[in-house]
């Protein structure tokens, strides 16, 4: 009895010398603002002001330009999913992108409201902010719905649309990244906002992308650290309690030029919703990208901007 109470007190013992190694090996507070834009805010970018927050932006192209580009990342990306596109577009065209609340080096809002309403409001103030009218307006994912939902409820605003595996419809994920689900677990999500394994924000960037292996080590650095802002994952976990709701309806009623695409490999938003949109919006163009995942503009950027380039220069109904 007594050899098995010693042997039952080191193995408690080594247990939990395993779980506190565990959680110092990756302990991971929150970082700053001003720590993290030493790296991932150098120029073009800059902060404005809106609804109370510093929201981060990047303007760049000539400002003659009559129709802005103006580009909306997804859950837990940042303006930086854009960078290939900006790369190919900004020298004949104004681009805009900036963090979106809850990600990147925005951050939380102030009030936790990330419904698709607060994030459209967002949207048009920034636009307002930085002087622009009416403008292109794409979006993936989460920032596709964002996208598709301005141009519904302010169709002046939005000379075209592009789409890019966005939200809209209900879908039924074949894979959902582990980052994503950990933060639907109230228990979990808590014990994160101080410890971040690398490897679940590695295995979650693999998860969208069609090719895994195109998923370099600093790829891996800018999802885990853009992360670690301080406040975002906790936002992100009032974020994924708020449904992607909004008016599905009203997708029917889009008239705008849109351009939709999509990677026949995404995982988390299904093939089917991009041929939804595609029959819903009358006019619509939809291109599907076979070997691609759930960010097709970042995978292959080359690919899908020379896309995107054709359908701006298409004349306006």
């Amino acid at each position: 009895m007594k050899l098995f109470l010693r042997i039952l007190v080191v193995l408690s013992v080594a247990c939990c010398v395993f779980v506190v190694a565990g959680v110092l090996a990756t302990w991971a507070p929150d970082k700053s603002v001003s720590a993290l834009s030493q790296r991932w805010a150098q120029p073009p970018s800059q902060f404005v002001e809106v609804f109370g927050m510093q929201v981060h932006v990047r303007d760049e192209g000539p400002r003659d330009d009559v129709l802005p580009i103006v580009l909306l990342h997804g859950t837990s990306a940042s303006l930086h999913t854009w960078d290939g596109w900006a790369q190919h577009l900004s020298g004949q065209r104004r681009v805009i992108r900036f963090d979106l609340p809850a990600f990147g080096l925005t951050g939380p809002h102030p009030e936790n409201d990330y419904s698709i309403a607060a994030y459209a409001r967002l949207v048009v103030a920034v636009a307002d902010k930085l002087g622009i009218k009416q403008f292109v307006l794409a979006g993936n994912s989460l920032g596709g719905q964002i996208a598709w939902s301005v141009a519904a409820s302010l169709p002046g605003r939005v000379g075209k649309l592009v789409l890019i595996d966005s939200a809209g419809y209900p879908f039924e994920p074949t894979s959902v990244p582990i980052g994503f689900m950990i933060a639907r677990m109230p228990g979990v999500r808590v014990l994160m906002e101080w410890v971040l394994p690398r490897g679940v924000v590695a295995s979650s960037v693999r998860n969208v992308y069609g090719d895994p292996s195109k998923v370099t080590p600093d790829l891996v650095d800018r999802y885990y650290e853009l992360t670690l802002r301080a406040g975002n994952r906790k936002a992100l976990a009032y974020r994924m309690d708020q449904k992607l709701s909004g008016d599905e309806a009203a997708i029917k009623n889009l008239k705008v030029p849109t351009l939709i695409l999509w990677g026949a490999k995404d995982r988390l938003i299904p093939l089917d919703s991009a041929q939804r949109f595609a029959v819903d919006i009358q006019g619509s163009k939809l291109v599907v990208f076979d070997a691609l995942g759930h960010v097709p503009h970042e995978e292959d950027a080359v690919k899908t901007v020379e896309v995107l380039k054709a359908f701006l220069a298409r004349p306006s109904r």
